[in-house]
């Protein structure tokens, strides 16, 4: 059973960067030909698609997020990571973490973490 965690600080000021991991543990992120992602909601809105990392090690970010995100891996550790820089409260939301497999869908998921961006 592939288990995803989310972690990281719940409270971000603006303009900080914005930083989480996800643990991954009964699956390797190495293994072919898995995307994890990260995912996002905005309080009363729905799912945003971040980016993702690939088995490979392959980056794919979404075009209105790119200039200010970072998705990187630790497979000695069996984790990935988001950093999303000069952060504004808009980006204020429920962060998740996501397996896809291609081309089933998504099929394990983090049970996200909160993250408030305020001064």
């Amino acid at each position: 059973q592939v288990q995803l965690q989310e972690s990281g600080p719940g409270l971000v000021k603006p303009s900080q960067t914005l930083s989480l991991t996800c643990i991954v543990s009964g699956g390797s992120i190495t293994t072919s030909y898995y995307y994890w992602s990260w995912i996002r909601q905005p309080p009363g809105k729905g799912l945003e698609w971040m980016g993702a990392i690939a088995y490979d090690g392959s980056t794919y970010y979404s075009p209105s997020l790119k200039s200010h995100t970072s998705i990187s891996r630790d497979t000695s550790k069996n984790q990935f990571s988001l950093q999303l820089s000069s952060v504004t409260p808009e980006d204020t939301a429920v962060y998740y973490c996501a397996r896809l497999q291609t081309p089933i869908g998504y099929d394990y998921w983090g049970q996200g973490t909160q993250v408030t961006v305020s001064s």
